[in-house]
């Protein structure tokens, strides 16, 4: 039978407690948000839905063709600008996604005879974009310079080094300078993706990169998704500009496919000049992760402290995971629920959101909840 072997799989996740489900939510949700990447709570922001609009009413409900035949609009070509202003780049190139960033920068950078030094934590984006690049690849230790450094000393050639800045599952930080210098000692180039560091670390939210002295830099190429600070949809990568002049020519993710949603583009140029004007929601965000880890510890529970917004608590088994963030949204909190494969060590989490919108009430109310429902 056709496809037969995907019942066999489904009975395997079943049993292993893996299976995944989509749970759309309502506009107006009575949960307490910990579950969202929207950092600087900017995603309802007045000022960003009526960016949206006013875009989709300027230039129409989509781009209608890929970049380079009709789907680059003068909205795009300022968010590009005022993007690479920002986070100190020579140029940026919005895509359709983070993902497809991701995937036009590792493929497109990484071509046959090169070397892929890759991250054992890295996002999947990444991973993918390591296996559809024609160069070697070499997965190293996660965050681990001196390991990236052995592996450029096995080639001659060109070779990029590629990591989050910020990890998705721990939201630990890379060791960014210490990587820039690995690379630097064998000509390597570094890829790096800063979802989880743009709007949150750095200079009024300038990016990991940023905070490390690597912005502007000729050997670094940084990417980015414009779905969680900014609250918006699509992926950017900044770097110098005969590197983005490349990806224009070289990468399939942008050639071929429909360019960003001008609604999109113009949320997160809103949402980007919002943060210019209030610099202080990127302290605000890092300071209620603080505040979240230091309660949760406080009880007792197992949490990694937080480099960014991000705060990790483990879970005894997948089941328990599912099980807690389930009883946690009974009870009004909205929490994630990381378990494999989406982590690489095999170890289950609630993964909490740590917005600059959240009060202090919230925060009390969102740890009490989460300790009287602990395993």
């Amino acid at each position: 039978m056709a496809f037969g072997w995907i019942d066999e799989q489904a009975e395997a996740r079943r049993r292993a407690g893996l299976v995944r489900t989509l749970r759309p939510r309502p506009a107006e949700s009575p949960l307490l948000d910990l579950a969202s990447n929207d950092y600087l709570g900017l995603a309802h922001h007045p000022e960003v839905t009526e960016g949206a609009a006013r875009a989709a009413r300027t230039w129409g409900g989509g781009s209608t063709g890929s970049r380079l035949v009709t789907g680059t609009t003068e909205l795009h070509t300022e968010l590009e600008r005022e993007l690479a202003a920002f986070c100190g780049f020579e140029a940026a190139l919005v895509f359709s996604s983070g993902y497809a960033a991701n995937l036009a920068a590792v493929t497109a950078l990484g071509p046959h005879g090169s070397l892929i030094v890759s991250d054992a934590g890295n996002h999947a984006s990444l991973i993918d974009g390591c296996r559809l690049a024609r160069g070697e690849r070499q997965v190293v230790g996660h965050a681990d310079p001196e390991a990236v450094r052995k592996a450029l000393a096995t080639h001659r050639g060109a070779a990029i080094v590629v990591s989050d800045t910020v990890f998705s599952v721990d939201g630990d930080r890379a060791p960014l300078a210490a990587l820039a210098g690995a690379c630097r000692e064998h000509g390597a180039g570094l890829v790096v993706d800063d979802a989880h560091g743009l709007g949150v670390l750095g200079d009024g939210g300038r990016g990991a990169p940023y905070a490390a002295g690597l912005a502007g830099a000729a050997d670094v190429v940084v990417t980015a998704t414009l779905s969680k600070s900014l609250g918006s949809q699509g992926g950017v990568v900044l770097g110098p500009g005969r590197v983005i002049d490349h990806l224009v020519n070289a990468a399939r993710t942008f050639i071929f496919d429909t360019g960003l949603a001008p609604a999109a583009a113009g949320a997160a140029l809103a949402a980007l000049q919002l943060l210019i004007r209030e610099p202080e929601r990127a302290a605000r965000a890092r300071e209620v992760a603080a505040e979240l880890h230091a309660r949760l510890t406080a009880a007792s529970l197992e949490a990694v402290r937080p480099d960014a917004a991000v705060v990790s608590v483990r879970a005894p088994s997948p089941e328990q995971a599912v099980r807690w963030a389930a009883d946690c949204r009974a009870a009004g909190l909205a929490v994630g629920c990381f378990r494999p494969p989406s982590v690489p060590d095999g170890i289950s989490r609630l993964r909490l959101t740590a917005r600059a919108d959240l009060s202090g009430a919230e925060i009390e109310r969102a740890v009490r909840v989460i300790c009287e429902t602990r395993p």
